[in-house]
């Protein structure tokens, strides 16, 4: 049963060139990303490079996960956002190598930055939106509704508290 679900988190290209060991682990950084609303290619990269002792090009990359171009192109321009895939240069090589970046303040300033800060500045003119509609409804006078309103500005107020924070402890 665990083959069949690894076979399916990496393609069946991969197990003759990839140790059960790395298919696995690549498929922890799968499920990591679809449980934060990432592409599956995103941890299928990262839980490569990760799992990775030398840096590997793009060409590699596809091949042993069997993803498409498009598909590598993207999660590691992604992933070079985020501070997550840097290059590494190999002498004789003109293509581009990719490590993984290991370090979790550097992940997680990363993921913050490009993914999480950017929906919590949307989020505040959603909040915004959303009083300024029920106001217009009346529905701010009864206090059930207003006390969701500023609940949610409380939780967003925390939310953007608490990241910094996080990031620091991690650290």
């Amino acid at each position: 049963m665990i083959a069949l679900i690894l076979k399916m988190a990496v393609p069946s290209q991969s197990p003759e060139t990839l140790p059960e060991w790395r298919i696995t682990m690549i498929d922890l950084f799968v499920g990591g990303a679809l449980l934060i609303g990432l592409p599956k290619s995103v941890g299928q990269i990262y839980g490569y490079l990760y799992s990775a002792v030398e840096p590997a090009p793009m060409d590699k990359i596809i091949a042993d996960l069997a993803i498409s171009k498009g598909s590598a192109s993207q999660g590691l321009k992604f992933l070079r956002q985020l501070g997550a895939v840097k290059s590494k240069f190999v002498v004789g090589d003109r293509r581009d190598h990719f490590i993984a970046e290991v370090k979790s303040k550097k992940l997680m300033g990363g993921f913050i930055r490009e993914t999480l800060t950017p929906a919590l500045e949307e989020g505040v003119d959603r909040l915004t939106f959303v009083r300024d509609m029920m106001g217009k409804d009346g529905l701010l006078d009864d206090e059930t509704h207003l006390a969701k309103v500023v609940k949610l500005e409380t939780w967003h107020k925390k939310l953007k508290i608490s990241l910094p924070v996080l990031v620091k402890f991690l650290d």
